[in-house]
């Protein structure tokens, strides 16, 4: 991908603030307005952190099924989502057979007090006694990335020009709704020879507001849609996490920002064997926030409805849910 529409951006050179910012702000704006996708560099995140976390997922996910279904949970709970249970394609309205995918995730632990909110968006962790490291790590991980995407909302928001009291994730996120995955592709010994139209994440975007990954490259690995390119291989820079918006930041950019399309292929015939782990941290905002989008000439599209946070996202979740 020699001429991505995707651009790296140094965290480091916006939080010095001045002329170097006010260019990451405008590299900010130009990517996410071609691709909906950032590189971002100066992230701070220690990179023995993802190393030890992607050591421990691979020890739980090389443990029998019959033991990893003492954790196994539906789409949008905590624990192991197993093979077959999600099509990402879904959301697009594709029947598509299942992601050639497992799953472990974790979420939120920061209950409202109110049952019902709670056991959906709040449920607690659930931890592998076999694999003891994980807890820990998963743990501190998301707390690092939870603080980089709050960074982040900031840094798009200044990229609009919308700073200080005028930035309106200001009052939207102080108890944010999250997950977190660590999402394994197993080779194609384990998978078998992938279905006509099946992926190891079928083509989607994200539902809320900004993603972050951790991933490893391969030749059954991330592409992105452009229309400047349409589907490539995303660029890979091992000092940069990959960043990528979703639904909710593109409807409150009022269309400005197009939600980052991006698909998982499945294992090549060339590369059969590869094996990869990615980390990923899903960020939208508190529950209940209600999202007002961004009226032109910043936004693309006028008279758009206020819609609320977690009726937008739930409403995502269950689209992708196989049967």
């Amino acid at each position: 991908m020699s001429h991505s529409p995707i651009l790296t951006i140094d965290l480091e050179a916006w939080r010095g603030g001045g002329a170097a910012a006010d260019q990451v702000c405008a590299a900010v704006d130009e990517s996410l307005q071609k691709a909906g996708f950032l590189l971002v560099t100066g992230h701070g995140i220690d990179p023995g952190l993802p190393a030890a976390l992607r050591a421990a997922a691979r020890d739980f996910f090389a443990l029998p099924a019959t033991v990893k279904d003492r954790y196994s949970v539906g789409v949008g709970g905590r624990g192991w989502i197993g093979p077959g249970m999600e099509a990402n394609g879904y959301a697009e309205g594709t029947e598509t057979p299942p992601d050639l995918k497992e799953t472990y995730n974790s979420g939120a632990q920061t209950p409202v007090g109110i049952p019902e909110i709670d056991d959906y968006w709040f449920a607690p962790d659930v931890w592998p006694a076999e694999e003891p490291r994980l807890r820990e790590l998963f743990t501190a991980w998301t707390a690092q990335v939870k603080a980089l995407s709050d960074e982040l909302l900031v840094l798009m928001s200044a990229s609009l020009g919308l700073v200080g009291e005028h930035n309106p994730f200001r009052g939207l996120a102080g108890n944010a709704t999250w997950t977190s995955n660590i999402n394994h592709y197993p080779p194609m010994a384990v998978v078998g020879e992938p279905e006509p139209g099946q992926f190891r994440i079928g083509p989607h975007t994200d539902f809320g507001t900004v993603t972050v990954l951790d991933r490893e490259p391969g030749a059954g690995g991330l592409q992105v849609y452009s229309d400047d390119v349409g589907w490539a291989d995303a660029p890979y820079d091992p000092a940069a996490l990959t960043i990528n918006i979703g639904d909710l930041l593109e409807y409150w950019s009022g269309g400005r920002w197009p939600a980052g399309r991006h698909r998982v292929l499945p294992p090549q015939p060339d590369a059969p064997e590869e094996d990869l782990v990615s980390l990923i941290f899903f960020y939208e905002l508190d529950h209940d926030a209600v999202v007002t989008p961004l009226e032109p000439p910043v936004g693309t599209r006028a008279g758009l409805p206020p819609v609320v946070s977690g009726d937008f996202i739930k409403e995502r979740l269950d689209a992708i849910t196989v049967g």
